[in-house]
């Protein structure tokens, strides 16, 4: 059928050519495809993906799906640093098999791949490259070009992977234009009322200098000095009226807070209790010396035996008496510099799960700490925050000046221990905050930042920024479902977005701020957009050079440029602003129909997805979310270059085949942990070899076949022909309902089994007969090959979203001429094939579903009458079915085709009464073997000039063709 061999590329055939086996006098009709078994796939996909790019498919598949309606699959960015892995392997082919069965589906689905640019990481390979301090115009010039060429490396990866898409225009969040829109997108937020400047602790790390994104933290187990620290007694007068006594029983006493930070301490402003909680006043004896003690009453018998003391209550009182009664700092008596005093405060937070059940407050470096102060009246300037931007303690600092706070927990302790007010240290292992790019420990760190108000109401009056998320978060469809909760979890409980970052390679916060007051230029919203202007034509690079003068004139002197740059979660999270509505318009529409990343994601993109376009739009950039797991290697570990059980799919695709990715991505079940290792990758390829060998049956045997001259028409099909169209029928509709729902493994799951139960264990195992021995115009051949060539047609189109290569492959010799030049040369023009509609689908489906079960139950009988030596082949055999009369009339309802379904030289049917007296009875033919068709029959030799055929064989070869109706 197809004269098409030569638009495949071809391995080059270094093997000497076999000899040629001796032609029989009687051939069967073993018609051939150039369409090789062996995949080779290393070696040949990048011819494909050469071809691909060389004849522009993407483009063809544009033109072919114009005037449908858009699917959009945002992309969301990979970060342009380093090699891709299989991490970005699984996500790209995923994306990839959904936007191409979207576009099979009948819609316009274009992909244009995007790349974060900006931030820390790139900044910090520049550093590494030519050092620190480099003048920040010259640190911009290297970052982006450092980027380009990681976007280079990575599209090469992506194509090989066979991802089709806009790989010549792609989005990248350092375009001019888009960083000129992301600048227009801050400055609507900052009219809209969302954007305050204000003191606030935000996650800080060191190695970065840099206030963190929450999504930029993880938390790692850390080993710290957990302490227990006494408060002198300050206010004994109001202390004894607290506790409900004329006076306290002795001068000398301490409130004790536990910490696992001791380099809080010389930032103490304030004390914490719970004021429904029940606190004790203890009388002990401590270094000979009797003391008084306030604990939770809950927690004295815990504390006092970890102090290694023993005391008695003498009274109680609730939290709330002890409200604004003052304590000393524990190192008053160490230095002048902390002498003052620490005021409690009552505070809904403080548990006695563990400690003493007070919290010691260090407002510059905890929220709950800088919330509770800043509610009983602390001033911005009155915050104590000696912790430098590298992690040091300031000059000023009396005692630990000029040391790292990891360093100086030592010292704090010994100087605690010397003063009385240590009483008790021990090593305590938690789970504590790191940074994500440099493993090391963060703190919270109270410094100015820009905000972006999660429960302020905006300037219109409309909800807040967190209920209007909230509520977008109901309007969207989560895959898997349990993403909801999550997402709505995350939400719900999280602060003030810190907008600003302390970066030179990012998106301006391009602000006038008023040297003296603070306050930002009155113009701001109209030179935002000159600003704008400028790096659209420029870069952020043109804000850099920006001289004040030009745009604010004789004012520029009372004016500072703000030297903070965007979090660059908020570059990728308006990327549905700068690209699908920006950039990128005519391809794409708002909201895209799916987001799909990783499960981090959800504290990710999607998360600053879903806030810049609820402060922008008042919904979700997305009607849809789906995420994916991580990739684990065969024991469940996550891969690590430690642990040496990384799988590069740059090795996967050089050796195996991308293709091999392609279906290993498409039959793991990527809701959880998507497990690889060699012997996955093993099983893998010969499941392909499967679905390979299948699709070269049939189209070798289709080869000879030409649908406009040869098809017979559907109502004059055999029976089995007819019921092969309407399985394939059923198993598209399952396929399609599951690519609807972006689930790939059950599809694989469900073509693996048509490919080796339904077609290579039944179907053509039956067929084969009646396409080899046939007559090769006959109606019984070209009945079969009708319904191969529909089965095939539907077939191609259901794998390629997933093995994309295969299925350009065999297409380019399944299609006629015709039909390969009106597909523009690529099967990814193509939508779902339209299946004959089969009359009686339903009925035909069940009675060979019930063939097949009695089938099975002959075969296992030939089995064991082979293996017990007394037949050779199946067709060796002749079979009686004994059976009961439903079973009988579903027999006999097939005629003398019964042996042809069971693949016997004969097979009769009698009735018995009763279940119990079924059997198979298997008995050796003692006919003659055709030595053309090999079935063991009486009128072997039966014609004097072809003495070793059979009767059927002459007439297929010489007449009009045997009479088959049902098989």
């Amino acid at each position: 059928m197809s004269d098409q061999p030569t638009q495949a590329p071809k391995p080059e055939n270094t093997k000497a050519p076999k000899a040629a086996k001796p032609q029989s006098k009687y051939p069967v009709n073993m018609t051939e495809t150039a369409f090789p078994m062996r995949g080779d796939l290393a070696k040949r996909e990048p011819q494909w993906v050469k071809q691909w790019q060389d004849k522009k498919v993407y483009e063809r598949i544009r033109k072919a799906s114009k005037a449908r309606p858009k699917f959009i699959l945002h992309d969301g960015p990979p970060y342009a640093n380093g090699e891709i892995h299989l991490g970005h392997a699984v996500n790209k082919i995923l994306k990839d098999m959904i936007v191409k069965a979207r576009n099979m589906a009948g819609f316009d689905a274009q992909y244009v791949p995007g790349w974060d640019c900006h931030g820390m990481p790139i900044e910090i390979q520049i550093e590494k490259k030519y050092g620190k301090n480099l003048p920040v115009a010259e640190v911009q010039a290297k970052a982006r070009a450092y980027a380009n060429a990681q976007i280079d490396l990575q599209r090469k990866d992506f194509i090989r992977l066979g991802v089709l898409g806009e790989w010549d225009n792609p989005y990248k969040t350092m375009n001019f234009s888009n960083e000129a829109d992301e600048l227009r997108a801050l400055g609507t937020i900052l009219e809209k009322g969302y954007v305050y400047r204000g003191l606030k602790p935000v996650n800080w790390c060191f190695d970065c200098g840099s206030a963190l994104a929450e999504a930029e933290v993880e938390y790692q187990d850390k080993r710290d000095p957990s302490i227990d620290v006494g408060f002198p007694f300050a206010e004994p007068e109001k202390l004894a009226s607290a506790f409900g006594l004329a006076a306290l029983p002795l001068e000398k006493g301490y409130v004790v807070i536990w910490t696992t930070t001791p380099w809080t301490i010389p930032s103490n402003q304030a004390l914490n209790v719970h004021p429904e909680v029940e606190y004790a006043l203890v009388q002990t004896v401590r270094n000979g010396e009797p003391i008084l003690l306030i604990l939770a009453q809950d927690l004295v018998t815990a504390s006092l035996e970890r102090f290694g003391l023993e005391g008695s209550v003498i009274a109680t009182c609730k939290g709330a008496a002890l409200s604004l009664i003052s304590f000393k700092h524990p190192l008053a008596g160490a230095h002048p510099g902390y002498d003052r005093l620490s005021p409690v405060y009552l505070g809904d937070y403080v548990t006695t799960d563990s400690g003493t059940g007070i919290v010691h407050s260090a407002p510059a470096y905890g929220i709950e700490d800088f919330i509770s102060c800043k509610a009983h009246g602390l001033k911005d300037d009155d915050i104590i925050s000696p912790v430098m931007g590298d992690g040091r303690y300031a000059s000023s600092l009396p005692l630990f000046n000029g040391l790292t706070i990891w360093e100086a927990s030592k010292p704090i302790c010994a100087t605690l221990e010397e003063v009385g007010a240590l009483f008790k240290l021990e090593m305590f292992d938690h789970s504590y905050m790191h940074c994500w790019r440099h493993k090391t420990p963060i703190i919270y760190r109270a410094t100015s930042q820009w905000f972006a108000s999660m429960d302020n109401q905006p300037n219109d009056g409309g909800e807040s920024l967190r209920k209007t998320a909230i509520r977008a978060i109901e309007e969207t469809s989560f895959f898997p479902a349990w993403g909801k909760a999550r997402l709505h979890g995350m939400i719900v409980n999280r602060p003030d977005w810190t907008l600003s970052r302390q970066r030179q390679w990012g998106v301006p916060m391009a602000f006038f701020v008023h040297k003296e007051t603070g306050d930002l230029h009155p113009r701001t919203p109209e030179l935002l957009e000159q600003i704008a202007q400028r790096i659209e034509q420029g870069g952020i690079e043109a804000w850099q050079a920006l001289d004040p003068k030009e745009l604010l004139g004789d004012e520029a002197d009372l004016y500072t440029k703000n030297k903070d740059t965007l979090d660059v979660w908020f570059d990728s999270g308006s990327t549905h602003q700068t690209v699908l509505r920006g950039s990128h318009h005519l391809q794409s529409q708002f909201p895209a129909d799916l987001y799909l990343e990783g499960s981090d994601q959800h504290r990710g993109w999607f998360h600053s997805s879903l806030l810049t376009s609820s402060m922008l739009n008042g919904r979700a950039p997305y009607k849809a979310l789906l995420t994916h797991g991580f990739v684990v290697d065969g024991e469940g570990k996550k891969m690590s270059k430690s642990l040496k059980n990384g799988i590069e799919p740059q090795k996967v695709s050089d050796t195996l085949g991308a293709e091999i990715l392609r279906l290993w991505v498409a039959s793991s079940d990527y809701s959880g942990e998507i497990t690889i290792s060699d012997e996955i990758l093993k099983r893998v390829t010969e499941s392909y070899r499967r679905i390979r060998n299948t699709l070269r049956f049939l189209l070798a045997n289709t080869s000879d076949f030409n649908p406009l001259t040869d098809a017979v028409p559907i109502a004059e099909l055999l029976e089995i022909d007819r019921y092969a169209i309407a399985s394939m029928t059923q198993l598209q509709v399952d396929v399609l309902q599951h690519y609807e729902g972006y689930e790939f493994h059950p599809v694989v799951s469900k073509l693996q089994m048509y490919c080796s139960e339904d077609l290579g264990g039944f179907y053509l195992d039956i067929l084969k007969d009646r396409l080899y021995t046939g007559g090769v115009t006959s109606h019984a051949r070209r009945s079969g090959q009708t319904a191969m060539w529909h089965i095939t047609q539907a077939l191609l189109r259901l794998i390629a979203p997933t093995l994309s290569f295969t299925a350009e492959e065999a297409w380019s010799f399944f299609a006629s001429k015709d039909a390969y030049a009106e597909s523009d040369e690529t099967i990814f023009t193509q939508t779902y094939y339209t299946l004959p509609v089969i009359d009686g689908a339903a009925t035909l489906i069940e009675k060979f579903n019930a063939l097949r079960v009695l089938r099975a139950d002959v075969t296992k009988r030939l089995e064991e009458v082979r293996a017990a030596g007394g037949i050779g082949s199946s067709l060796q055999a002749e079979v009686e079915l004994k059976v009961t009369a439903g079973k009988y009339a579903l027999l006999d309802s097939v005629g003398d085709d019964l042996k042809f379904i069971l693949i016997t030289s004969a097979a009769t049917i009698t009735e018995v009464a009763s279940d119990a007296d079924e059997t198979i009875v298997v008995t050796p033919s003692t006919q003659q073997k055709c030595e053309r068709c090999w079935h063991y029959r009486a009128d072997v030799g039966s014609h004097a000039d072809h003495a070793g055929l059979c009767g059927r064989c002459v007439t297929n070869l010489f007449g009009s063709g045997e009479d088959r109706h049902f098989a």
